[in-house]
């Protein structure tokens, strides 16, 4: 006869391949009526009652969907003859979340007790630990800086597809024309289209941001600096301006998105004018 030790290795094993496999029935086996479960998404009181931890699961399987992986790495085992607890690290994540963070591991805690000869999980406690608010991700920055590289190559190039490849369909633009806001990116590559057409057929752009500095965050990062445009005519001097830029970037599906987008020029306060003759 297998020891309780073993009893709950399997136990945890076979939950932890259901929760890879999608499996809701496979999750729900062997766990108690009242179990409790104090999850890494809201609410903070926890779900309680099998129903309650029922509905958890569904978003889960859709987010694992995406490419996700759930496997338990290390368990610990400590067993009474009645009640027993269980503590384990599992890799959970995306491929692109995991590489971005290789030693990022999920945390779980499980509380047993026996019912009628089984063992079931009473309480089951999920979560990572905080990630260091000052450590700004040199992989994802080096990301969202070679994007800007991208985008200043398209530019160049006028490939209006390339330039709205990275643009979320749901962003909103504050640009120097009206009106207030471009909201999606049905509104945004409109006036892409527009700016690059007013070129003259054998005009040079170029665009560059010498100064560009950028934080991540986990899925968010924030760029700015100051926009260098140069408009070089084949029978005309160049012309430079330069603007504000500010960036707002989420990773969504292992991919950088451009959401939000804020650019100006000051103005003169004694006369009103926007100053686009200003160099830095």
């Amino acid at each position: 006869m297998s020891t309780n030790e073993e009893q709950i290795r399997a136990l945890i094993g076979r939950w932890a391949e259901a929760v890879h496999g999608g499996d809701l029935d496979g999750v729900l086996a062997d766990h108690a009526k009242d179990v409790v479960m104090f999850d890494v998404p809201p609410p903070y009181e926890g779900v309680r009652g099998l129903d309650a931890y029922r509905e958890t699961w569904p978003p889960f399987f859709e987010w694992q969907r995406t490419g996700a992986s759930f496997e338990i790495e290390s368990l610990e085992v400590t067993a009474g003859d009645d009640v027993a607890f269980a503590y384990a690290l599992a890799r959970c994540g995306t491929e692109q979340d995991l590489a971005a963070n290789p030693a990022s591991r999920l945390r779980l805690t499980f509380g047993l007790r026996r019912e009628n000869g089984c063992w079931l999980i009473a309480h089951e406690h999920h979560s990572f630990p905080l990630a260091d608010p000052e450590d700004n991700n040199p992989d994802a920055e080096r990301e969202v800086r070679e994007l800007h590289e991208r985008w200043f190559a398209d530019t160049a190039a006028n490939d209006l597809d390339s330039m709205m490849a990275v643009i979320a369909d749901d962003v909103v633009s504050y640009e120097h024309e009206e009106p207030l806001r471009y909201v999606g990116v049905d509104a945004v590559r409109e006036l892409c289209q527009r700016n690059l057409d007013a070129a003259p057929g054998e005009t040079a752009v170029s665009w560059t941001v010498p100064d560009l500095k950028i934080l991540v965050r986990g899925d968010l990062a924030v760029a700015w600096g100051l926009n260098h445009v140069r408009i070089e005519p084949p029978d005309a001097p160049a012309i430079d301006s330069w603007s504000r830029g500010t960036r707002v970037f989420e990773r969504r599906n292992g991919t950088w998105l451009l959401t939000h987008q804020h650019l100006s020029v000051p103005y003169s306060p004694t006369t009103g004018a926007a100053r686009t003759d200003l160099q830095p």
